[in-house]
């Protein structure tokens, strides 16, 4: 086994996530194990059902829906605590090839739980595990440790035309 490199993948534009989910399926395409874990997220995203379709994909929720726009609950917080704990967990046993750390920076900009907890998390992962951070707002510290960082930039949107959220596309 090779080592694995830590990528980013940030910014105001869409496609973060995304872009995750398609190095997810490449992974698994090419035989690796995938996990996924989502923070702040505890909806109904169309990719949870990935695991209907995929062999060797995990996807776990550690959040209650999307709070982006107002501050977090004490229950919020516990699901991001509890999730990076098991995250922590899964990235120091190896056993998966691929762990994708979806909307963790969003976790610590709300300040879920500090950078320094997630950057201890990601350095105590197994030498050939390759991780991806998503999320806008990373922290110059996720940046810095980082070997790959890529920045989303919104140039046009259609949601700015009052386009809403579409299954299948958005989520």
């Amino acid at each position: 086994m090779g080592k694995g490199y830590i990528h980013v993948y940030t910014g105001d534009g869409k496609g973060k996530t995304t872009a995750a989910l398609g190095l997810a399926l490449r992974s698994i395409c090419a035989g690796k194990n995938v996990f996924i874990g989502q923070f702040v997220k505890g909806m109904e995203y169309s990719e949870l059902k990935s695991i209907d379709y995929l062999p060797n994909i995990v996807i776990k929720q550690f959040g209650r829906g999307c709070f982006i726009y107002k501050e977090p609950e004490d229950e919020d917080v516990k699901l991001a605590r509890d999730g990076l704990s098991q995250c922590k967990k899964i990235l120091r046993e190896g056993n998966y090839d691929l762990v994708i750390l979806d909307e963790l920076n969003i976790a610590t900009y709300y300040n879920l739980f500090t950078v320094e907890e997630a950057i201890a998390a990601i350095k105590g992962k197994a030498p050939h595990v390759e991780v991806i951070i998503t999320g806008r707002r990373a922290h110059e510290k996720i940046i810095k440790i980082a070997d790959l960082v890529t920045e989303m930039k919104e140039v046009k949107h259609y949601y700015n035309e009052g386009v809403e959220a579409r299954k299948g596309i958005e989520y």
